[in-house]
């Protein structure tokens, strides 16, 4: 593959219902649900993370959304981002496209002017935890509603917002 064919084309979804995105959505779902038991599984449908405090990106090769991530603007004293739904097709990974993912949902954040993101992920998914700790994610406990779980690993990463670039 040409470097070309390495960059993903991203864009912001704007409806649930675009259908570009549904059976990448689904595959990520059937992913989560092999892995993890219901009560472990934090996704969130799409119309919660469409449109709301935040914003859902797919990946495009042509046509077809090949990876996609969301990250929800929240606040508990602290504001921050919580990352979503981070996915790609299994075939396609290892081509840094959940890293392509990744930094637009971190510069989403920093564009709101928000220094804090998080993010909950499981024990199963060590190819997650790899790139997590490549970028720079460390380790914390629960946040937000979640409760300390065996089956869930907290993580965050300090950034720096726009205003302050």
């Amino acid at each position: 593959m040409t470097d070309q064919e390495h960059r993903l084309r991203l864009q912001r979804i704007e409806r649930a219902d675009d259908e570009r995105i549904h059976a990448l959505v689904a595959a990520s779902d059937a992913y989560y649900e092999a892995l993890y038991p219901p009560e472990n599984i934090h996704t969130e449908p799409l119309d919660a993370l469409i449109g709301g405090a935040g914003a859902f990106f797919a990946g495009f090769l042509g046509p077809k959304a090949v990876a996609c991530g969301a990250v929800k603007l929240l606040d508990d004293g602290i504001a921050y981002g919580e990352i979503k739904r981070l996915y790609v097709e299994e075939f396609r990974r290892g081509l840094g496209f959940a890293v392509q993912i990744m930094q637009q949902l971190e510069h989403f954040v920093c564009d709101s002017g928000i220094s804090t993101i998080r993010l909950e992920t499981g024990p199963r998914q060590p190819e997650a935890l790899r790139l997590y700790r490549r970028l720079q994610y460390v380790r914390r406990g629960p946040f937000g509603n979640y409760r300390p779980d065996p089956l869930s690993i907290f993580m965050e990463k300090s950034l720096r917002p726009a205003a302050a670039r």
